[in-house]
């Protein structure tokens, strides 16, 4: 970065408009496209001086209140407020976007393409936003997939699905005491929290502990009661566009038992649905499979 990129980023953004475009009249000739300077400062409540300073690189520390300002008198998108954040060094709350609580069409869509291995998408509190076949069969073994911490803890299955529930358990408490931190103002996650100190007495422990660290690159050693144990490893990506969103990829070594596993997870659960008669019922009426979608530890 050069040593101005905030006043340039400003400068660039007030060249773009024109009066008309703030509810301004324009009086005179304009030796230059967009506003004056002394235009942005009326229309974001500071002096002349001040702005002109922060142009020039004489300010280098502009409250999150003076950026929000800034931000709403050149008509900044929430990107362009988000970038303009970060060139002064803060972070703006009042202008945070919450994460989005539905997986897009096109994301359910990717999902689906994963054929082969479990995928699935989940919000910053560990609800599973959707899911693939695979994703579904996979956590069968439990009442509800609905959310990550609470089959953990919640639902006796989790005791048998994680072949080493202690550390898993660990893991999901981690991740969500690390996660209060980045999303400090995201209420389903804080109430999932009270939730869970309610009523597991080992969440609760765990809280108290106060340890953070975020996902590892641990195999994820499951034992389902179809297949038998599993060993996979994962990725997660942040889904740009939908904030706090993230996809996770479970995958097995290629050729290895957990990978012949996943495979006869697979059929069985393919065998599965065309017996049942639910899925009977659904392909007579050819009606959509349906998708999840809930209010989001570790993968």
């Amino acid at each position: 970065m050069t040593s101005n990129d905030l006043g340039d980023f400003l400068r660039a953004h007030r060249a773009r408009l024109r009066p008309g475009d703030v509810g301004l009249a324009s009086y005179g000739r304009r030796r230059v496209a967009g506003l004056r300077r002394e235009e942005v400062a009326v229309l974001a409540g500071m002096s002349a001086d001040y702005y002109t300073r922060l142009e020039q690189g004489r300010e280098h520390s502009p409250s999150p209140q003076i950026l929000d300002a800034l931000g709403e008198a050149l008509r900044m998108s929430h990107e362009e407020r988000d970038h303009l954040y970060r060139l002064a060094g803060t972070v703006s709350d009042s202008h945070r976007r919450q994460p989005a609580e539905t997986a897009s069409p096109v994301l359910r869509q990717l999902l689906d393409g994963y054929t082969n291995t479990p995928a699935f998408v989940l919000n910053p509190a560990l609800d599973l936003l959707a899911a693939n076949v695979l994703a579904d069969a996979l956590f069968s073994p439990f009442r509800e997939a609905d959310n990550l911490a609470r089959m953990t803890f919640l639902d006796p299955a989790g005791r048998s699905f994680y072949a080493q529930w202690h550390r898993a358990a660990e893991s999901v408490v981690s991740h969500m005491r690390q996660t209060t931190g980045l999303e400090p103002h995201y209420p389903p996650l804080h109430e999932l929290v009270r939730t869970l100190i309610d009523t597991s007495e080992e969440f609760a422990t765990l809280w108290t502990s106060h340890t953070v660290y975020g996902k590892t690159r641990d195999a994820k050693e499951l034992i389902h009661p179809e297949v038998g144990a599993l060993s996979l490893n994962y990725q997660s990506f942040d889904v740009r566009g939908a904030p706090g969103q993230q996809l996770v990829i479970y995958h097995a070594e290629p050729g290895s038992p957990s990978a012949q596993a996943l495979s006869l997870l697979g059929t069985l659960n393919a065998t599965h649905r065309r017996e049942s008669p639910a899925h009977q019922a659904d392909h007579v009426t050819t009606a959509p499979r349906p998708t999840k979608s809930a209010s989001s530890g570790p993968m």
